[in-house]
C-alpha cells in the first residue's frame, strides 16, 4: 500500500485551505440556500455548516486541554453534540455563516498560541482515542475539506490538494482495514499510488483518478468502475 508521510505543517495548511473552501461555499447563502439538501443523507447544508462550526469549537476544547493540562472533552455528550447541530442549523443564514467563520478563526488563533511542548500533550477525541495534540490539525483538515464538498455548492474532491487526498486515502484505508467489508485494490495509474482494503473474497481491482478514489473511500459519489466495467463494491460507513 502506498503510504504518505503526513507532516504537521501540511495538516495546518490543509486546515486553512479547507476552512477557506467552506467559507467560500456558504458565501451568499440565504435561508433557502441553507435549507437545500447536502450530500449527506437527511442533512441540509445548514446541518453540515452547523456541524463544521461546532467541530471547531469542540477542537478548541482539546486545544485548551493541550495548553493547560485540564481535561476538556470535545463534547459534553453525544446527545449534546447532536442538540448543538440542531440548534445551529435552525439559525438564520447570516448568523450561521458568522458562527462558521468565527469558530474557524478562533480555532486557528488558539492553535497558533500552542508551544512546541504543548503540542506534544495528549488529549482524548470524541471517539475515545488518545492522541497527541499534533493530531488536531489533521482532524480539522478532514472535517473542513470533506464537508466543503458535502455542502454541494460547487466544490469537488478535485478541488482539494493532491497531497491532502493521498493522506486522506491512507487514513481512511487504515480505518477500513480494521472493519469488515469487500476486498478492493485501488490504483491511480498516473502516479502508481495504490491502496488495499483487505476483506471478503478476491480483491476487486479499481483504477481511477486520485480525487475519485478519495471520494469513494469516504463514501461519497465517485466516477469509478471496476476493470470489467461493473460498479465498484459498496463500502460501509467510514466514521
Amino acid at each position: 500500500m502506498t503510504s504518505t508521510t503526513r507532516a504537521f505543517a501540511d495538516a495546518r495548511r490543509w486546515a486553512l485551505i479547507g476552512a477557506e473552501l467552506v467559507s467560500e461555499a456558504v458565501n451568499g447563502l440565504d435561508d433557502a440556500g441553507y435549507a437545500a439538501p447536502s450530500a449527506l443523507p437527511g442533512w441540509t447544508r445548514a446541518h453540515v455548516a452547523a456541524h463544521v462550526a461546532a467541530n471547531a469549537e469542540a477542537l478548541c476544547n482539546l486545544v485548551h486541554w493541550a495548553a493547560t493540562g485540564e481535561p476538556t472533552p470535545m463534547y459534553a455528550s453525544p446527545e449534546e453534540r447532536a442538540a448543538g447541530i440542531e440548534r445551529g442549523r435552525a439559525l438564520p443564514a447570516g448568523r450561521l455563516t458568522a458562527w462558521l467563520r468565527r469558530s474557524a478563526d478562533a480555532l486557528e488563533a488558539r492553535m497558533d498560541e500552542l508551544g512546541e511542548e504543548q503540542w506534544r500533550h495528549e488529549v482524548v477525541t470524541a471517539q475515545g482515542r488518545t492522541v497527541p495534540a499534533t493530531e488536531l490539525p489533521w482532524m480539522r483538515s478532514r472535517e473542513v475539506c470533506v464537508h466543503a464538498v458535502d455542502l454541494l455548492t460547487g466544490v469537488s474532491f478535485a478541488d482539494l490538494p493532491a497531497d491532502f487526498l493521498a493522506a486522506l486515502c491512507d487514513d481512511v484505508t487504515g480505518k477500513r482495514a480494521a472493519a469488515p467489508g469487500p476486498a478492493v485494490t485501488l490504483r491511480v495509474p498516473a502516479t502508481g499510488a495504490t491502496w488495499e482494503l483487505p476483506g471478503d473474497g478476491e480483491p476487486v481491482p479499481v483504477t481511477g483518478e486520485l480525487h475519485d478514489i478519495a471520494a469513494y473511500l469516504t463514501g461519497r459519489h465517485a466516477d469509478l468502475r471496476t476493470a470489467d466495467g461493473s460498479p465498484v463494491p459498496a463500502l460501509g460507513a467510514w466514521l
